[in-house]
């Protein structure tokens, strides 16, 4: 006995109401609740599809679809840095290497003028300021798709969103470095110094691509990820 249309519609509810948001995740669950209650009807016909679906979720363990969530985020977070790296790297062909160099070089200037180490430091407040700016902006409209009950893809929800927060993460821990050593870019040699443009200017490129590139290309990337992308929004 195969399920019917309303009995789907059922099983994408029922994974929503088990805290699971996302559509592609949603899809891979009922997939496999749908093809488990069948299975237990070809066992048992006289069973109710509630008796089904709630045996067949049993089977998930005490923590429910967790586990499930967990492995589709690790698997996304992976396919989610190969996509950010591949934009990250246009950066160092041209023309882009242009701009790239023109960074590394006003970098490589402002960390030998006397009080480097506060100048970069404010540099990287501001990029955090307005990544968490960015971010925001970005969950506030996820937050409203939700409330229409618009599908919302993994990945769509990690684009833009910058999920690993690179420059925050960097400020933060340098602000605590040069607080507890009292460090001085003054001191450092040239190699140290090219160094650290070099880092810096990747933060740069990394933040502006995690901001700017991606959220701008997401229609493409999401159609590229999920051949049903395209069908699923204009439903």
């Amino acid at each position: 006995m195969k399920l019917t249309e309303i009995q789907i519609t059922n099983l994408y509810q029922f994974t929503r109401q088990h805290f699971v948001y996302h559509y592609d995740v949603q899809t891979e669950l009922v997939d496999h609740l749908a093809n488990d209650i069948e299975g237990i009807w070809e066992e048992n016909p006289k069973i109710s599809f509630e008796e089904a679906r709630d045996k067949s979720f049993k089977k998930f363990g005490i923590f429910g679809f967790m586990d499930v969530i967990e492995a589709k985020q690790k698997q996304m977070n992976k396919r989610y840095w190969k996509i950010l790296l591949r934009f990250v790297k246009e950066w160092f062909t041209l023309p882009k290497l242009i701009t790239t160099l023109l960074i590394f070089l006003s970098v490589f200037c402002i960390v030998q003028i006397p009080f480097a180490e506060i100048a970069i430091v404010s540099v990287l407040l501001i990029l955090a300021v307005f990544e968490m700016v960015a971010a925001y902006r970005i969950r506030k409209k996820h937050k409203a798709k939700e409330k229409t009950d618009e599908k919302i893809f993994l990945l769509e929800a990690m684009i833009g969103t910058t999920k690993n927060s690179f420059i925050g993460f960097t400020f933060i821990n340098l602000f605590n470095f040069m607080n507890l050593t009292k460090f001085d870019f003054s001191g450092l040699n040239m190699y140290w110094l090219l160094l650290i443009a070099a880092i810096v200017t990747l933060l740069i490129i990394f933040f502006y691509v995690a901001n700017y590139v991606l959220p701008q290309k997401a229609e493409e990337l999401l159609q590229e990820t999920y051949p049903e992308y395209k069908l699923v929004k204009n439903v």
